[in-house]
């Protein structure tokens, strides 16, 4: 069926993330495509009005598209019955852990369910539970709206502003405010957040009023101890990884006539570059990418299902993505402190 915009009531919009990246990229399939996938509502006490529960995102496209309608289908169920069974129909990525505990607190808040209850609905321990709700209760608000705003994304807050939030709630606060306003990395956040961890209270002073000065010294740190093989490496992978974007630019939407001679010789140069690719990346330790940090960084990742590219069964048509472990109290993946930063960000910060 086809509702109108003041018909619907999207009071569960906090209980998911926003992604902008996400956001951008569906809004331009809307805008080229349509809507292809209906959201999910539910009768609402209200006459004539209906509650989302699925389908925030593609809402927020159609309004920026100027758009006063949008397709639904609707679930003849309760609000509680349907919350639980639309979280159970994502066979795809789950949701965050912070989104699983801001929609464990929300039924215990407003139905009153135990943690008992909400295990048994979940399927999980009450342990489970009481872990996911103890993050939001952790957490600052202000940081969690953070995180519902894309500004920080939910794997970092988890990695790094929980741990912090359990011994210094307010050093957690500032953190996050760093995060936000300077949009740092995964790789960032967790250089900022080692060396918060190792240092002086007076250090960590500086490292939450002044971060982007502390990445600055990190990498001239990082700079002075590279070897010249590893520069000179570095520094010829960066052209090699430039020809690949150019080649990819010039053959963009672009059909590529060649006889079969042709593509056998050039996919036989792909396979040689990607050979000796392989051999240099098992010389050279590395660790591993989580996959938050990748589906962070795939610029290329395709959009929800409102593209119409995706097959059906496809999550992309979800609002939610992204699965998290528990947090660690370590920054597990992150590089190190300078063991001289303090005596280098004072002497900075003094020039």
């Amino acid at each position: 069926m086809r509702l109108e915009f003041h018909q619907l009531e999207r009071r569960l919009e906090h209980l998911r993330v926003r992604r902008p990246e996400r956001e951008r990229r569906l809004l331009a399939s809307m805008a080229a495509s349509g809507q292809q996938t209906p959201i999910v509502v539910v009768a609402s006490e209200q006459a004539e009005h209906y509650l989302v529960i699925d389908g925030h995102q593609r809402i927020r496209a159609l309004e920026q598209l100027g758009r006063d309608t949008v397709d639904a289908v609707v679930w003849s169920m309760s609000e509680t019955e349907a919350l639980l069974l639309d979280r159970s129909m994502r066979w795809g990525e789950r949701e965050t852990a912070l989104e699983e505990g801001w929609l464990l607190v929300e039924l215990e808040q407003r139905f009153g369910y135990g943690q008992e209850e909400l295990a048994r609905r979940f399927d999980r321990s009450t342990s489970w539970v009481s872990r996911r709700m103890g993050l939001v209760e952790l957490l600052p608000e202000s940081v969690q709206q953070q995180v519902r705003d894309g500004a920080i994304a939910a794997h970092v807050a988890m990695k790094y502003l929980v741990p912090a939030a359990r011994s210094r709630p307010e050093d957690c606060r500032r953190m996050a405010e760093g995060f936000a306003r300077y949009r740092l990395s995964s790789r960032e956040a967790g250089q900022l957040y080692a060396a918060w961890r190792t240092a002086t209270p007076a250090v960590r002073e500086r490292l939450l009023d002044e971060p982007r000065l502390f990445l600055k010294t990190q990498r001239q740190s990082e700079k002075a101890s590279a070897s010249p093989a590893m520069v000179e490496t570095e520094r010829d992978l960066g052209v090699v990884v430039a020809i690949a974007r150019r080649i990819n630019r010039r053959l963009a939407g672009a059909t590529v006539e060649l006889d079969r001679p042709q593509c056998v010789e050039t996919h036989h140069k792909i396979h040689q570059a990607m050979e000796e690719l392989g051999r240099l990346a098992a010389k050279i330790p590395h660790e591993p990418i989580s996959h938050e940090q990748g589906a962070e960084d795939a610029k290329s990742k395709s959009t929800h299902g409102d593209s119409g590219t995706e097959p059906a069964s496809s999550e992309q048509a979800r609002d939610s993505t992204g699965a998290e472990g528990e947090p660690a109290d370590g920054a597990r993946g992150s590089s190190s402190s300078d063991p001289s930063f303090g005596r280098k960000l004072l002497c900075e910060a003094q020039a």
